[in-house]
């Protein structure tokens, strides 16, 4: 029989702390940061709920080889189970998103929704799949900001992506490991996405300590990780790895929020961060 904690085993239940971010960041460019932000915000953790239950359905043979103890391959979830836990999460979040930003925000959830699925059933394992699911999470910045001028989010959303490439790009080598050069490479993009974080407008002092310090913060933990990959990029170490590149976003994410003169807003975000490295012991996000 499965059991609830499966279900939040086969979501990275824990991993969602790294969602509301992404359209919170939008929602602060836009300046339409409020009450529909959060509901958009819940459908993007929807949606990425989704397609983590979407990828552990489409990948149940491989990760019958690779990763036997993931729910799917274990028994404890049955392939029909999961795909409908996908196919329900991302009704939901299309569902939520329809309800707090109307026809606009459809018109960023529905691609979203499918871009999610495509990368699961097709791109995962192709040369463009970095690049698919960093589109996933820059549409999520972009879900957030669909309610004002979506324009406005275009510097967060390529930022988020960016982030999210690195961490896409560590993953495709976290059963099996590798050579330096990547985990050199994705630190290099990892301290040019911090840089572009902490850079703020003319005038904007406060905001502008604030997104450089969570910058800085987010730079730290998630280029510590890399770093010691680069020093020995063993299977274990790159995993680790991606988990902090998934659960520090927060802090970037808060960086860009703060960078909108909301500083306030992107500390409270930022939090989230060390909370998603607690539950991460617990339940892993990758």
């Amino acid at each position: 029989m499965t059991r609830l904690r499966d279900i939040a085993e086969l979501v990275r239940a824990p991993a969602a702390l790294s969602v509301p971010g992404d359209a919170l960041a939008g929602a602060a460019a836009a300046d339409t940061l409020g009450p529909r932000a959060c509901g958009l915000s819940a459908a993007a953790v929807c949606l990425y709920w989704a397609g983590m239950a979407a990828n552990d359905w489409a990948d149940r043979d491989l990760d019958a080889e690779e990763r036997p103890g993931r729910p799917v391959p274990s028994g404890r979830v049955r392939p029909a189970t999961a795909f409908g836990v996908a196919a329900a999460l991302s009704a939901a979040g299309v569902v939520a998103a329809g309800l707090a930003g109307g026809r606009r925000a459809l018109a960023v959830a529905v691609p979203l929704t499918g871009m999610v699925w495509w990368y699961d059933t097709k791109l995962k394992a192709t040369s463009a799949g970095p690049a698919a699911m960093a589109a996933c999470r820059g549409l999520d910045v972009l879900l957030g900001a669909s309610t004002g001028n979506w324009r406005r989010a275009t510097v967060p959303a390529l930022t988020v992506a960016a982030h999210t490439y690195t961490v896409t790009a560590l993953s495709r080598r976290e059963v099996t490991g590798g050579g330096r050069l990547l985990p050199g490479s994705t630190l290099a993009g990892t301290a040019a996405v911090a840089m572009a974080a902490a850079a703020t407008p003319p005038g904007a002092r406060r905001s502008g300590l604030v997104s450089r310090g969570l910058a800085a913060w987010y730079a730290a933990s998630y280029g510590d990780s890399q770093l010691r990959a680069l020093a020995d990029p063993e299977a274990a170490r790159v995993r680790a790895a991606v988990a902090a590149g998934i659960t520090s976003l927060p802090a970037l994410q808060g960086a860009l929020i703060a960078r909108s003169r909301r500083p306030s807003a992107g500390t409270a975000v930022a939090a989230c961060a060390p909370l998603g490295r607690a539950l991460a012991r617990w339940l892993s996000p990758t």
